[in-house]
């Protein structure tokens, strides 16, 4: 597989090679589904908590005897049949609901995304990404340049690049990552791909 490899200033300067396995999968809408919903739930923030019966304050001490009293049998007032006692099966925020994900699941769904959107014709794979100075104009004509200005843009990057990531970060709808941390959630949520050639040497050695 191959694909046009462009410079900043949106020539062609040659082709570029593809790892198949990365680029030539077939997607499927409900794995990808599953992989999304797996994300969103382990961003969950689990902040409602209530306390049981060891939390709540009050005494141990059992209120009045076992027998011969009348009343109902009672060990605690902290007893969640209490008013002001603990709470049975409430909201804890130490449970939470976090789901894991194997490793070969996760690359299979970042490969099915990537393959959906080099289908589509909506990655642009650029030989490399540089700028004189830390200026927003400087990304702003490259991307135009590219002809991939608008929103929902990810710029894949190799390795960190603080003048670009500064030059970038106020373009809206503008996302800079890493080809290392690329993950299928992230990707899924771009609308177009920019892809240097040394991300797309790390991406192959994921695979490798």
């Amino acid at each position: 597989m191959q694909a046009p490899l462009l410079n900043v200033q949106g020539e062609e300067v040659g082709k570029i090679e593809l790892p198949e396995k990365i680029f030539g999968c077939k997607p499927n809408a409900q794995f990808l589904h599953e992989v999304a919903t797996i994300h969103e739930v382990n961003q969950r923030r689990w902040t409602a908590n209530t306390k049981s019966k060891a939390e709540v304050s009050g005494s141990g001490k059992k209120p009045w005897k076992q027998k011969h009293t009348g009343r109902a049998r009672a060990g605690s007032i902290r007893s969640p049949l209490w008013r002001h006692g603990g709470i049975i099966f409430g909201p804890r925020a130490n449970r939470g609901a976090r789901r894991t994900m194997p490793a070969r699941k996760a690359k299979e769904a970042l490969a099915q995304i990537l393959s959906d959107r080099f289908s589509s014709g909506a990655i642009i794979f650029v030989d490399k990404i540089e700028v004189a100075e830390p200026k927003t104009k400087a990304v702003a004509q490259i991307l135009k340049n590219l002809k991939c200005a608008g929103s929902g843009l990810m710029m894949i990057l190799d390795a960190a690049n603080a003048g670009l990531s500064r030059a970038s970060r106020n373009i809206p709808d503008l996302e800079l990552a890493l080809a290392a941390d690329l993950n299928a959630y992230g990707v899924l949520r771009a609308r177009r791909l920019v892809l240097t050639a040394g991300a797309l040497e790390k991406l192959s050695a994921r695979w490798n």
